[in-house]
């Protein structure tokens, strides 16, 4: 899977988009008065959830006064954000914000995430995966097996060779391990194995330990991005996903509230060689 897909060219286009229009002045609600659109539809470009057209990039430039330079730079991005990512080919099972989400992570070059009722995604094998995809809300029975292809299908950016494949640095709660759930067993040795790989840290959170930062929060995934080329890299992104959607989150102060939260998980997780050891100990007392 070489394939990163069209978020990230979007997210940059909206963001110079939105930065081109507070640099003019312009508010967001007279922008859209002035070019005949929504203020949902500018919300969604300016956030990189929505595509748009080369000529709508050109017509917000002359709004909003932006070099041809730069005008120039924007137009290229939104004929870039046309290509499609791998996971559009998986439809309207994948709902429009976690298809965001799914090309961020393909671009990303390290995820870490904190997990305190499932196994990650990345991590689960496709027995978990399909029970997890049944308890989750607005999930149509007949599209579970195709879920279930995609988590698998996310799960190949581990091991890619181009791009790098990103590293990955999970912390789980031990009490999720000790639910039952049908191949728990094979679950645990997934993600035994998995904590050997030279990309990928499983740490765990043993249930003797003090409350978590994140009690009242509940899991998140902070994703960092390389550069390319010439251009800077994304900036770093919270994803905190809720029942009917997702925040996505890279104002400075939101990225430093959550790494400021991961710091504190990580000092409090056992390190990598314990987490094997209760891996081990959890997988001996109940599925041995």
């Amino acid at each position: 899977m070489t394939d990163v897909g069209s978020t990230v060219p979007r997210r940059q286009l909206g963001r110079l988009l939105r930065q081109a229009r507070e640099q003019a002045s312009i508010g967001l609600e007279a922008a859209a008065a002035d070019l005949e659109w929504s203020r949902a539809k500018m919300y969604r470009i300016e956030s990189g959830q929505a595509p748009i057209r080369v000529l709508d990039v050109d017509q917000m430039c002359r709004l909003y006064g932006t070099s041809a330079e730069m005008t120039e730079v924007m137009k290229s991005l939104a004929k870039e954000s046309k290509s499609k990512g791998w996971y559009h080919s998986y439809g309207e099972a994948i709902p429009r914000w976690f298809e965001l989400y799914v090309g961020l992570e393909s671009a990303a070059s390290r995820i870490r995430t904190y997990e305190h009722a499932v196994v990650p995604g990345l991590l689960q094998t496709p027995t978990y995966a399909e029970q997890a995809i049944r308890t989750e809300p607005g999930n149509p029975p007949e599209e579970v097996a195709k879920l279930v292809e995609l988590r698998a299908e996310r799960q190949r950016l581990l091991h890619r060779k181009r791009p790098a494949a990103p590293t990955l640095d999970v912390v789980l709660e031990e009490a999720l391990l000790h639910k039952n759930v049908p191949g728990m067993r094979a679950q645990i040795d997934r993600l035994l194995d998995a904590s050997t790989a030279p990309n990928i840290s499983v740490r765990v959170m043993p249930l003797g330990g003090k409350l978590s930062p994140m009690v009242t929060s509940g899991s998140f995934v902070i994703l960092d991005f390389p550069k390319i080329g010439l251009r800077p890299a994304e900036p770093t992104t919270v994803y905190n996903e809720g029942l009917s959607g997702a925040l996505y989150l890279d104002q400075i102060a939101e990225v430093r509230t959550y790494a400021d939260a991961w710091n504190a998980l990580t000092a409090q997780a056992l390190d990598a060689d314990d987490s094997r050891k209760a891996l081990l100990t959890i997988k001996e007392k109940y599925y041995d």
